[in-house]
């Protein structure tokens, strides 16, 4: 019988909000997500184990009602659905996840069966689409042990939070019936908790917090972060993030598969002119017969319809790994190849190529999968001037503008979210995200975005050196075979680093060479070239500007893998994370509770800081403010670790990850956005300072300096600085003719030398203008006469005494906006004109439902911005048309503008 396959052979995809698609391998019959929480097709419940006294077997068959069955979220965890049906409150607020709360049973105290829980759904396979194929069943991620049963058979056992599992079910489906799918899920082995007081907690040092608890979680393979750590819940997530946090799929091929396609690409040196690729795919016959299989393999490389073929013979559970090389087949040498490059360095050229294989009998394709891949060259050395690591892509040294990448801490993801995300990291002007050790290597997703992006990836191993080191290695050497192999396609994958700040597990750099081959890798991420991180907390501004911002002496050097600072959450978002009462005045438990304890001095210092701007009397003023020292922590540490890119500033740097780059639960020490996708100040001061084309002042010296972030030479351009005071007069004006060298910087261009009675708080406006008169870069800074006394001090221009800008005069602006609707997006675009004669200071466009509540994710050009006098700005503010409410308004308000709401129904 003829068997024809419902398979697509170019990429298939899915729609997704925002015109974006998601990219998959194959052609999938169903992924059962859930109705409950996903609005998913397909509906899952879950009962707790002990509670389904029925013989095992008789678990996924009709004979078990599942009419008292909970739903469930899938992807999700137990702990997920448990709240959503109410049995547990809301985690992320106020206190409600505390330990000594005892409102959500922890699983180290409750024991591992507490959450070990049945999860159940049921779905149908027709004989005109599966009759004479092999189905298979994808699991793509299962925390931590599971039994996966269909139809009253167990047909597969998973272990380890990052295996993906093809399961054989063609002998258990009924067709054109039900099949009920139940799957049996174990929380991690050893659940670790927090650690007990007057013992050291294993490799954190003796003034920090007790990341990763007792240190037992790291036995296991999983999301360590859960057991508690300063930068989120410091006594962790109760369930430990039990649950079938991917998707489950079902897909049919012919008697043979195809997995795990690969393609290398060797450039030539050193004019990166021609690309010689190899390519491999494992085969496999699944089936118990004795039949020999001759078949074919087809594939197709689509940009320059580059064919080739190999013929291959499959006996009885064959599995065979096929190689073409350029040597074998030299149709796959490609002369001036498209090249990938990151973000500002050029563009992020893709190619695809497809895989199909043929019956040699019948001419049927049994199987086809496709991929995407990007030709590139992505390298590392430490031949520099102090050892420090720094990379090159194809063959250009590139300057780590990057980040530390932390997972939704109870696995609540989808991909709108991590649109989201990446599309403000892009915003922001980051190159490159760290996936931290003690998280997730995210979703194909994730990747399949930074490859359109043009952010590189740097990949660890879940493992960190304040926990111990998995006791299975076989589930681990599993883990990492089966994750290297889902993501090594990827173009932005640049790097593979074992662990956080410990060492490796013997085989790992072995497995991944003999799986990859094509990427560098190193044991931990401070060694070989890369120092120890910090700072992690706030701390006085001008302390980035003389490199004394950590205590553990320069670290604006080499290669720093963690510096950073917090940014206050806008007040709509503080208001979603605990009590009024709690919000103001401030409630020090419930604050430092979402701080890490108090980690990053949120209710301390930073509020000490806040008060630098005037003493505040409700949470409105408090959180307003708090958005000034936010902005000015991120455009601080962005320009001066610009100043010093490569061979210019005052020593060496090749590149920092800033510490750390997303909310994993609501905190009041958010980052560029809170939790909720509700961007800070912090955003757009960190897209200024990392602007392609950028001037910049250094508080510290006064002087005006110009990054170049292309890899081009710029001759005969301007740059020019003014300065104004309160009154908003000009005061000072300089300009000079700049020439900027290709990805460097013109450094100490001039000084601005303040009037002696300039008033206390003046402000900077910098411009920077091409050859031609067009302004291609700006920058905008308020500065304080406060004079800088060291750094265990609350003094300096950048943190102290800006308590009369309240003396501001008001202002209104000028708008203009318009709405369209295009590729299922909503669009507001904006001009906004000072016409006044005062600077409009802090402007802050929202974008609010009926109930003033912002609408999220919503993704601005531009926010939190300042006018001079004339001066007009053009904003445009995009968003989800499903997810828009009947009901919306703009508001334009901010720190002396007179507020102005218009409706945009």
């Amino acid at each position: 019988m003829k068997i024809l396959l419902l398979l697509t052979i170019t990429i298939c995809c899915t729609s997704l909000s925002y015109g974006q698609e998601v990219k998959t391998e194959r052609a999938y019959g169903a992924v059962l997500s859930s109705r409950d929480g996903h609005k998913g097709q397909f509906v899952w419940k879950m009962k707790k184990v002990d509670e389904v006294v029925v013989k095992t077997e008789d678990v996924s068959t009709s004979k078990v009602s599942t009419d008292d069955w909970m739903p469930a979220i899938v992807p999700g965890t137990v702990l997920n659905s448990l709240v959503y049906n109410g049995v547990y409150p809301e985690p992320y607020y106020g206190l409600n996840n505390k330990l000594e709360s005892n409102l959500i049973p922890d699983l180290y105290h409750a024991g591992r069966d507490f959450y070990t829980y049945w999860f159940r759904t049921e779905f149908k396979t027709p004989s005109r689409s599966y009759k004479g194929k092999k189905t298979w069943l994808q699991v793509d991620g299962i925390n931590y042990r599971a039994e996966v049963w269909l139809n009253g058979n167990m047909v597969g056992n998973i272990a380890g939070m990052f295996y993906q599992d093809h399961i054989d079910i063609t002998d258990y489906i009924h067709l054109d019936k039900s099949n009920v799918l139940a799957v049996k899920v174990y929380p991690v082995d050893v659940p670790g908790t927090v650690k007990p007081k007057g013992r050291k907690a294993i490799g954190a040092l003796n003034d920090e917090f007790q990341n990763g608890g007792n240190g037992e979680i790291g036995k296991n393979v999983t999301q360590l972060m859960t057991v508690g750590w300063d930068f989120t819940f410091l006594d962790g997530i109760r369930d430990r993030n039990t649950g079938i946090w991917k998707d489950i799929s079902i897909y049919t091929t012919g008697n043979v598969t195809l997995r795990h396609p690969f393609i290398k690409s060797d450039l030539s040196k050193p004019a990166y002119n021609q690309s010689r690729q190899t390519i491999s795919v494992e085969i496999i016959n699944p089936n118990a017969d004795w039949t020999t299989h001759d078949l074919t393999i087809e594939g197709r490389i689509e940009e320059g319809d580059i064919t080739f073929e190999k013929k291959v013979r499959l006996i009885r559970g064959q599995q065979k790994e096929i190689l073409f090389t350029p040597e074998e087949f030299p149709q796959l040498v490609i002369d001036n190849p498209r090249l990938w490059w990151p973000i500002n360095k050029g563009n992020q050229e893709l190619y695809h190529l497809t895989l199909k294989v043929k019956d040699n009998k019948s001419g049927n394709v049994l199987d086809s999968i496709s991929t995407r891949f990007g030709i590139r060259e992505i390298t590392s050395s430490t031949d520099t001037p102090d050892q420090s690591r720094t990379f090159y892509v194809n063959g250009k040294p590139i300057f780590i503008k990057g980040t530390n990448w932390l997972p939704e801490n109870m696995l609540r993801n989808s991909n709108d979210r991590t649109y989201a995300e990446l599309r403000y990291t892009a915003q922001s002007g980051i190159n490159l995200i760290r996936l931290w050790g003690g998280g997730i290597t995210e979703s194909d997703y994730f990747f399949q975005l930074c490859d359109e992006l043009g952010i590189m990836v740097w990949a660890e191993f879940w493992m960190t050196g304040d926990t111990k080191h998995p006791s299975d290695k076989n589930i681990y050497y599993s883990n990492v075979a089966s994750t290297v192999k889902r993501i090594r396609n990827h173009p932005s994958l640049a790097y593979y680093v074992s662990s956080n700040e410990s060492t490796e597990m013997g085989e790992t750099e072995r497995l991944i060479q003999q799986l990859d081959g094509t990427r560098g890798y190193q044991m931990q991420s401070e060694c070989c070239g890369v120092h120890d991180g910090s700072p992690y907390k706030q701390v006085n501004i001008m302390r980035h500007y003389e490199n004394t911002a950590s205590d553990r002496g320069s670290r604006i050097d080499g290669f720093n893998p963690e510096y950073g600072a917090p940014s206050l959450p806008t007040v709509e978002c503080l208001r979603e994370m605990m009590d009024e009462e709690d919000l103001w005045p401030i409630n020090k438990e419930v604050w430092d509770y979402s701080d890490g304890n108090g980690f990053h001095l949120m209710s301390t210092l930073y509020a000490d800081m806040v008060n630098e701007y005037g003493e505040s009397d409700n949470i409105d003023d408090f959180a307003k403010k708090g958005q000034l020292v936010g902005a000015f922590n991120y455009k601080s540490i962005w320009e001066v670790w610009n100043y010093n890119k490569l061979n210019y500033g005052d020593r060496y740097t090749s590149g920092f990850l800033f510490w750390y780059h997303n909310s994993p639960i609501r905190q009041v020490c958010a980052r560029m956005w809170d939790w909720s996708l509700e961007p800070t100040a912090g955003l757009y001061a960190a897209q200024n300072a990392c602007e392609p084309l950028h001037p910049q002042f250094d508080f510290l010296k006064n002087t005006i300096s110009v990054v170049n972030d292309y890899y081009r030479v710029f001759t005969n351009y301007k740059v020019t600085a003014e300065v104004y005071d309160l009154n908003s007069k000009k005061v000072l004006s300089k300009e000079a003719i700049v020439n900027l060298p290709e990805d460097g910087v013109h450094e100490n261009i001039f000084k601005i030398d303040f009037p002696s009675d300039i008033t206390n708080v003046h402000f900077i406006k910098l411009r920077l203008l091409d050859d031609k008169g067009k302004e291609i870069g700006s920058n905008f800074y308020w500065r304080s006469n406060s004079k800088y006394e060291g750094k265990n001090t609350l003094t300096g221009p950048t943190t102290a005494g800006f308590q009369d800008l309240s003396k501001l005069k008001e202002v209104q602006l000028k708008v203009n906006y318009k709405t369209f609707e295009e590729n299922n997006c909503y669009f507001v675009e904006i001009d906004v004109i000072n016409r006044s004669r005062g600077i409009a200071f802090f402007t802050q466009l929202q974008f609010l439902d009926e109930k003033d509540k912002p609408i999220r994710p919503s993704f601005y050009t531009d926010n939190f911005f300042s006018l001079l006098p004339g001066e007009k700005k053009s904003i445009i503010i995009e968003t989800n048309n499903g997810k828009l409410p009947e009901k919306r308004k703009l508001v334009v308000k901010g720190w002396n503008i007179k507020k102005q709401i218009y409706s945009l129904e």
